[in-house]
């Protein structure tokens, strides 16, 4: 009986494609939409998590703002408007943290938006940071082509840029040697940085492959000590035992704040757990809204196969007579609008796949499908089918087969 309700399914199927591929439409971009977007959550966070995870156990971020919020039996929570707040870190800070005995290095990132120009090419809102030499090393950012400026060049106008503000525009070139003006200020290129993964959701939130690196104390001096500094990261002297590191951070800053702590202060684990979250939040939150192209298909299926019932009414009725039973009128149905939305989350599947292969040869994404994913997505899909086609399939199973035979 299934194999030829199958079989009766695809030849409806077949004879109206349109109509079929049109009421698919809504399965295939849910579906698609849903398992593309899942798929770059999952290989965003193990971008961040990748670059999180170079930092090192040594390694204590400090961040504007209030991210996690502590209650009282211990616990901690991400709070999402610490992400976005006004920055609270100052060049007073950076100078404090420097201070500390246990302090091994100071890596401060103040970033101010810029253009780049280099003879008669010029780019706009560019991020110019003004970082400290150990920089590369602490965040663990390689350098292509040159080096990265040292302690000894801090003071001259050297700067470090990425590999995408490289080639737009330098082209093949290498620049190294080349002159560079940000801030209204020439600086002679002295590295290009290796590409690097996480992009715009990186952890120091900015994309280092279109960023241009000149020494803090330059940044300080060209912005009149007007810099928005959005993390300080601290390399402590004993990787073993960050503890006394963090405590003197802690009482550092709180003291230069005038005891706001308006700042936080993250072990590596606590980055990992941030990541995960926003991470996670965005990517449900997007997901959530493209599911309601899901409903909309199924709903779709539905209205056209009530209107495959009203227009097979006759079909319905012989079949009675000839001794079909309402228990075969409702299987077929139902596995006409089971077909439907298959076939949909299939070609969705295939999209999908498509935007996967598209993002990772021609863009910095790296899109992670899985196969849970992809078994969720068909589940989706045939409930979407049994749940939807289940009042068409019970109004043509309860025509009565004269009624049916008349009424044509």
């Amino acid at each position: 009986m299934w194999s030829g309700n199958v079989k009766a399914a695809v030849n409806s199927l077949r004879t109206s494609k349109w109509r079929s591929l049109l009421t698919m439409l809504g399965i295939i971009i849910g579906v698609s939409s849903v398992v593309t977007i899942v798929s770059l959550g999952q290989g965003l966070k193990n971008q961040i998590l990748g670059q999180i995870n170079q930092l090192g156990s040594d390694v204590v971020t400090v961040r504007s703002g209030k991210i996690v919020n502590e209650d009282n039996g211990g616990g901690s929570s991400l709070n999402f408007l610490g992400l976005f707040s006004a920055s609270t870190l100052s060049d007073a800070d950076v100078t404090a943290l420097k201070e500390l005995p246990s302090a091994k290095a100071v890596v401060p990132m103040a970033f101010v938006t810029n253009s780049a120009k280099s003879g008669n090419s010029q780019l706009d809102n560019v991020f110019v940071i003004g970082t400290s030499p150990e920089m590369s090393q602490v965040l663990n950012q390689k350098v292509k082509y040159g080096e990265f400026f040292t302690q000894d060049s801090e003071d001259t106008n050297f700067a470090v840029i990425g590999p995408n503000i490289a080639h737009k525009i330098y082209g093949e070139l290498n620049p190294v040697g080349q002159s560079i003006e940000v801030l209204g200020e020439s600086f002679v290129i002295r590295g290009i940085l290796s590409q690097s993964s996480g992009g715009l959701f990186s952890i120091a939130q900015t994309d280092f492959n279109s960023a241009v690196f000149i020494p803090f104390s330059h940044a300080k001096r060209l912005t009149d000590n007007r810099l928005n500094i959005l993390q300080i990261v601290v390399r402590g002297q004993n990787p073993d035992n960050l503890d006394p590191t963090i405590e003197e951070v802690k009482k550092t800053l709180l003291s230069t704040h005038k005891g706001q702590e308006n700042f936080s202060v993250l072990k590596q684990y606590e980055l990992l757990s941030i990541a995960s979250g926003v991470v996670n939040t965005i990517t449900g939150f997007i997901s959530g809204i493209a599911a309601i192209s899901l409903l909309v298909g199924g709903i779709g299926i539905m209205n056209i196969m009530l209107v495959s019932v009203s227009e097979r009414t006759r079909e319905i009725g012989i079949r009675k007579a000839l001794g079909a039973t309402n228990r075969q009128i409702l299987s077929q149905f139902l596995v006409e609008g089971m077909a439907l939305s298959i076939g949909g989350g299939l070609i969705g599947i295939i999209a999908s796949a498509v935007i996967y292969f598209g993002l990772r040869i021609y863009t910095d994404l790296q899109p992670v499908i899985t196969l849970p994913v992809v078994a969720l997505a068909v589940l989706v899909s045939v409930s979407l089918g049994i749940i939807f086609s289940v009042a068409p399939a019970l109004k043509a199973a309860r025509k009565d087969p004269i009624q049916a035979l008349r009424g044509d």
